[in-house]
């Protein structure tokens, strides 16, 4: 076998090292997997408010935040009304409360972000939180506070004009969290940085600057770094700034840095969708629906050039979906599925999906079926095919619908606003 051919079957079946995550558990944001899919099966093709729903709860407040599945446990953030976060734990059986804990002051602006955006995160026996506001807490399942920080009182104020909305990795015993970010009035280079935090006492092993020379909003980012072993390497690749960097897990060394996603220099291009990959191949959509870019990464994690690139289709929000080998990319504006040939970029098939309005939360996939949701609450079943179809479509009646759908233990969780609904059997 090939050097080459080694990376590649690497790549295509990395089973996150996340210390111990299962395939049917849901302990980050993007899954087991970091890119939108498990290896569940049984799942739902059809439910309604009311029908093959195993349970539903009431949640103390709205937010974007993926719901976090670990064993018996539901983990997610919260904003209320008041503007108050909540870090908040369910039973995973019947929905009901274990525990709640106020963390602090959250916001909200005109784009709908709150400080309840990014997903906790949960291991074997704890689970962290961490807020848009700099708050960051980690709680054993139980309950019982482990530590409680806030990442702007030790490393300054974030520079982000929509407020920090990425969510942290979980990667190998150690904390991930970017901040991509930089006063968009000015041209500063060197405020963004990633820093590595111990899991057990929430104190930082290391913080790394990352550079760039973008301007302006284009210095800023809502994404979460990507694991990846190329050749038995591991690197850890975040989007942000015009630019996808590889970095060292250990010490966040800068390892590698692609071409430009910004040849136009447009200065009002902050980055919301987070990198994938599969079959030795990155993709990375530019901000604002530019063009869609891929590059094979080099038998040492290093980012070549340009594979290949797509003008149209690009999402502005959702990180696609990486599933039986393909990338499905959602344009959540134009309300379209696409499935791609990774090494060649050539569009496989397309869906158009129909709804009262856009998608922003990412896409999701297990058992031969896709997972979507739109911000009115509108749920969507696509077939996993070559050409996805609309298997079933629900209205959930939902108002500001952002998370994503989690999978695990053959149900669903599914957040519409302040409801949290578990569907399948019990």
């Amino acid at each position: 076998m090939t050097i080459m051919k080694k990376m590649i079957l690497t790549i295509s079946w990395f089973a996150i090292a996340v210390n111990g995550i299962h395939a049917e558990d849901w302990s980050q944001w993007r899954g087991p997997y970091c890119n939108g899919s498990t290896t569940e099966t049984n799942l739902p093709r059809s439910w309604t408010t009311t029908e093959n729903v195993a349970w539903t709860a009431n949640l103390p407040g709205g937010g974007s935040s993926t719901p976090i599945i670990r064993s018996d446990s539901v983990f997610i953030s919260a904003q209320d009304g008041d503007g108050k976060t909540w870090a908040v734990c369910l039973n995973r059986n019947d929905g009901s409360i274990r525990w709640k804990y106020p963390i602090g002051k959250g916001f909200n602006n005109r784009q709908g972000n709150t400080a309840a955006s990014p997903s906790p995160i949960a291991d074997s026996d704890n689970v962290y939180f961490l807020f848009g506001s700099g708050d960051f807490a980690g709680f054993s399942h139980q309950g019982k506070q482990l530590w409680k920080r806030n990442i702007t009182s030790v490393h300054g104020a974030y520079e982000i004009l929509w407020h920090y909305g990425s969510s942290g990795l979980l990667y190998n015993d150690k904390l991930y969290v970017p901040v991509l970010h930089g006063n968009h009035r000015d041209t500063a280079p060197d405020k963004s940085y990633l820093l590595c935090v111990n899991p057990q006492t929430g104190k930082d092993l290391w913080k790394r600057p990352r550079h760039t020379d973008a301007e302006y909003e284009s210095k800023q980012a809502y994404t979460t770094p990507y694991p990846l072993e190329v050749a038995g390497q591991t690197y850890i690749y975040i989007t942000g700034g015009d630019y996808i960097t590889a970095h060292d897990p250990k010490t966040g060394t800068l390892l590698y840095r692609s071409k430009t996603l910004n040849p136009n220099n447009v200065r009002y291009g902050r980055t919301v969708v987070s990198p994938v990959s599969v079959d030795g191949v990155i993709l990375q959509p530019a901000p604002r629906g530019g063009s869609i870019y891929a590059a094979r990464l080099g038998e040492k994690g290093q980012i070549a050039p340009w594979l290949w690139t797509m003008r149209q289709n690009s999402p502005d929000v959702c990180t696609p979906l990486v599933y039986r080998g393909k990338f499905y990319i959602l344009n959540g504006m134009a309300k379209k599925m696409l499935c791609v040939e990774p090494r060649t970029g050539s569009i496989v098939g397309r869906c158009d999906l129909e709804g009262k309005t856009k998608f922003q939360a990412s896409p999701t996939a297990a058992d031969g079926k896709i997972y979507c949701i739109n911000m009115r609450g509108e749920a969507f079943v696509l077939s996993a095919a070559d050409t996805p179809e609309i298997l079933y479509r629900v209205d959930m009646d939902g108002k500001d619908c952002r998370s994503s759908i989690a999978i695990a233990g053959g149900q669903l969780f599914i957040r519409v606003d302040d409801r949290l609904y578990c569907i399948g059997k019990k």
